[in-house]
């Protein structure tokens, strides 16, 4: 497990609660849109982009239909960018999108822990977790860490 600064306070969701998570959220956006004709899955580098593929998993396995997947990279995009150092490079790989403009824009999350400092609202959320200012979520996930799992860290 590579927690990477501070101390480990708990652990939020196993492995079988984030497969769980991801399958419900699956479920959920297909019937909030009514099937998954026209989706688009983008995740967020770098570990929101391995989510992203688990999620268009599920939904391809439900609809019996391809869905298409996608990775966005933000971090030139931050406005906090003097503050840390770049965790990964990459570049964005999103599916070729000549639909024009997207009809809506939905956002999925694997766990919300509140500290709102967008007025952006996850429209599916995997767990709630209130965390206090001194505590943030790290999600570690197979693909990276060898294990998926989310837990509190003291920072």
């Amino acid at each position: 497990m590579s927690v990477t600064q501070g101390r480990l306070k708990a652990t939020v969701m196993d492995g079988d609660q984030i497969r769980r998570s991801l399958s419900r959220i699956a479920h959920e956006i297909l019937e909030h849109n009514r099937g998954a004709g026209d989706l688009v899955v983008v995740g967020v580098m770098a570990k929101g982009d391995h989510l992203a593929r688990r999620l268009a998993d599920s939904l391809m396995e439900l609809e019996r239909s391809p869905v298409a997947v996608g990775a966005l990279d933000i971090s030139r995009h931050r406005d906090d960018l003097h503050l840390r150092v770049p965790s990964h490079s990459g570049e964005s790989d999103v599916p070729d999108m000549d639909f024009g403009r997207p009809r809506a824009i939905q956002l999925a999350v694997l766990i919300d822990r509140g500290h709102r400092e967008l007025p952006i609202r996850p429209d599916y959320v995997g767990k709630n977790v209130p965390t206090s200012d001194s505590e943030r979520i790290e999600v570690l996930v197979a693909e990276e860490d060898g294990i998926d799992q989310a837990v509190i860290v003291a920072i």
